[in-house]
């Protein structure tokens, strides 16, 4: 698989500060999105959430690069476990405020293509003609309502939504199965700060996958950045600037 891709934090942040990251290897990709912490809300963790995201990363890249054959859910959920094991004495891991991430990863076999997707970061797959197929975890959207302490009840809970925690059995939540290779010709793994240009912005999936593949994750990102300077009414959820992560692979 031929690989390229951007990660970069939201130029309203301070330079170097990033809470996305992208992992690949010859035939797989990693996105994480962590989730930035709330202001005054006491993780239990002495821990950020960029610390999180870059052990989860780890934890998931050493068996796909050691070319392990377990299904993707298992060592999302190996990894948790891992992770959790990393965070040393002084830290609550049953603080439901815990530091988080979203997961999206992508494995090519020599006749399957592999995804897992658990929340907000999605993976788009291009069929040889053209057809696109969008694998989405879009619990988080369904909330009755999005207050702290709502998103704190629903957050790794049945009825609720799922991320990578402190909690392994998320891994089994996730959007996760397998296409034909022959079936795919790209794909596109990316954090909800570049996919707004379809989820927030209006294009269709299609038109997004055509950016990727005309112009590089590159393209994405600063088209992105231009929608979100022009949209200064703030009339959506969430950031008006994100950290972005846009990833191609095109299947060879």
């Amino acid at each position: 698989m031929d690989i390229s891709s951007v990660c970069e934090g939201a130029p309203d942040r301070l330079v170097g500060v990033n809470e996305d990251l992208v992992v690949t290897g010859p035939d797989f990709v990693i996105v994480l999105d962590g989730a930035t912490a709330p202001a005054g809300v006491d993780s239990g963790c002495r821990h950020d959430v960029t610390w999180l995201v870059r052990q989860l990363g780890t934890q998931l890249a050493a068996p796909l690069i050691g070319r392990s054959g377990a299904a993707l859910a298992d060592l999302l959920a190996e990894a948790i476990v891992g992770v959790g094991a990393g965070h040393g004495g002084g830290c609550d891991l049953t603080n439901p405020d815990s530091p988080s991430s979203t997961v999206a990863m992508v494995r090519v076999g020599a006749e399957t293509v592999e995804h897992l997707v658990l929340a907000d970061s999605p993976v788009v797959l291009r069929a040889p003609d053209g057809r696109v197929t969008t694998i989405a975890d879009d619990r988080i959207d369904y909330l009755p309502e999005y207050t702290l302490e709502a998103v704190r009840k629903a957050r790794n809970q049945p009825g609720g939504f799922w991320v990578a925690s402190t909690e392994p059995k998320a891994a089994y939540e996730a959007v996760s199965g397998t296409t034909d290779r022959g079936e795919v010709a790209s794909l596109a793994v990316m954090t909800d700060g570049a996919s707004r240009f379809s989820e927030r912005y209006g294009h269709s999936w299609e038109e997004l996958v055509a950016v990727l593949e005309a112009h590089g994750p590159r393209g994405l990102i600063d088209r992105v950045r231009a929608y979100d300077v022009a949209a200064a009414d703030g009339s959506f959820r969430g950031k008006r600037h994100d950290d972005a992560t846009a990833v191609l692979g095109r299947l060879r």
